[in-house]
């Protein structure tokens, strides 16, 4: 998936307490989706969050 021509290979996960996930946004870069993770760790949300590249799965 693209926008507006621009790849967007990597997305930031949030999982909540209730072990739902859902996607918080998708990002250029590795870096740049980290940054948008540990932001929302640094605010203290208790949700778990990761980044991982799209059609990458985890367990």
């Amino acid at each position: 998936m693209n926008d507006g021509g621009v790849t967007l290979p990597w997305q930031v996960i949030r999982q909540d307490d209730s072990g739902n996930r859902y996607r918080v946004g998708r990002y250029a870069t590795r870096d740049e989706a980290q940054r948008i993770a540990d932001s929302f760790e640094d605010r203290r949300h208790k949700q778990l969050y990761w980044v991982e590249r799209i059609g990458q799965r985890t367990g």
